[in-house]
């Protein structure tokens, strides 16, 4: 085998490395406090940056779908108002993401090139055709049409030939001891193989799993927190994860100094942190507040998910009230039906496709508290 194909790693600059520190310390911060907090709401914050990561990474790939939406979808719920595809596209990355998390104690845990393209069969199962395989290596070029203008190839990936060789080195480096830090290291590997690009099609979405994957066996934080799959798929933060791929070259060319990817990732990393701190934080402001206005009201507490849902994302239904809060069908459509004839909520749509909002007498204080914006910072432009 060939060696020398992949990227090297680059040593972090003093400034990239204060970037690492205070992720490290941020993410160490959260540790501690998910663990304090009731596993409920904890659940909640979980599955909710879970479809957030689905929804933004999806999203890079045309599939437009809702973080609700997805929520929804990754409940069971079958009337959501999205279209076959985007629901095949949505289901699919949720039960990679799924078992992606599942692997990050598993134990014996190595790299392989049967495993990458099982795990592209869940992703690109669906689509399986003789002309574009899933679950197996491309058979000709492929090619990453430029945003502006898609008769131009902004990147051609390596010949198809060159692919099996080039994925045994990845996974000979991906199962190599190394101390380089595990977020660089997940940031590399989500270079090397969107680099490679072995597939017919997923390759993004493949790369971004692989970078999280990584996070995840890493072990400090369960992915969800960790991941950079919403953070990416930001507008403006989309267009400049392709502009930092473009720069790479239209060809491959792995000899070649990486650090302006490290960096970017770096900020990724960091501002995620940011977002899952703040959104930590208010969540936790209107729980409580939540929790204080159903004692208030004589309502059982047990509804609090359900009133915490509506605020943070919009609405709730009574499958996905029910499935968290361990309830009866019946039991779930009876504290819905006495917050609506309360006010608090408003039902939306009929039967099976009915939704709640917010009601005239839901508290203002909390949707207040769950509209408040945040601030994030560039650790590299303070």
């Amino acid at each position: 085998m060939i060696v020398g194909m992949l990227f090297p790693t680059p040593k972090l600059t003093s400034q990239d490395q204060i970037v690492l520190d205070e992720v490290d310390s941020m993410r160490e911060q959260l540790r501690h406090q998910i663990q304090g907090v009731p596993a409920k709401w904890s659940g909640g914050l979980r599955k909710f940056l879970t479809a957030d990561a689905v929804a933004a990474s999806n999203s890079i790939e045309g599939f437009k779908v809702s973080t609700v939406d997805v929520e929804d979808l990754m409940a069971g719920e079958q009337d959501v108002d999205v279209s076959d595809e985007n629901r095949e596209e949505t289901l699919a990355y949720q039960r990679m993401m799924t078992y992606l998390q599942t692997l990050h104690d598993a134990p014996d845990f190595r790299f392989d090139k049967g495993q990458l393209n099982a795990l592209h069969w869940i992703l690109q199962g669906h689509r399986h055709t003789s002309r574009k395989p899933a679950g197996q290596w491309r058979p000709g070029p492929v090619y990453v049409p430029d945003a502006r203008d898609p008769s131009i190839a902004a990147y051609t990936a390596p010949d198809a030939d060159r692919v099996p060789a080039l994925a045994d080195e990845l996974v000979d480096w991906l199962n190599a001891p190394d101390d380089t830090h595990a977020l660089v290291r997940a940031a590399m590997a989500h270079l090397h193989l969107v680099s490679i690009h072995p597939w017919c099609d997923g390759n993004g979405r493949m790369s971004r799993s692989l970078q999280t994957l990584l996070i995840a066996r890493e072990g400090v934080l369960a992915p969800e927190f960790s991941s950079i799959e919403a953070w990416l798929g930001r507008p403006g933060n989309t267009w400049e994860y392709y502009q930092v791929l473009s720069r790479r070259g239209a060809h491959y060319q792995p000899d070649q100094d990486v650090s302006e990817w490290i960096s970017f990732n770096l900020l990724a990393y960091h501002q995620q942190a940011q977002t899952v701190r703040a959104r930590f934080e208010r969540s936790g402001r209107v729980w409580q507040r939540t929790a204080e206005f159903t004692a208030q009201a004589g309502l059982d507490e047990r509804v609090i998910s359900a009133l915490h849902d509506v605020a943070t994302s919009g609405r709730v239904r009574r499958s996905r009230y029910g499935s968290g809060e361990g309830l009866s069908v019946q039991q779930a459509q009876r504290d819905l039906k006495v917050l609506t004839q309360r006010g608090i909520l408003a039902p939306v749509g009929r039967t099976r496709a009915r939704y709640y909002i917010a009601g005239d007498a839901f508290p203002e204080d909390v949707l207040e508290q769950a509209q408040i914006p945040f601030s994030l910072v560039d650790p590299y432009r303070r």
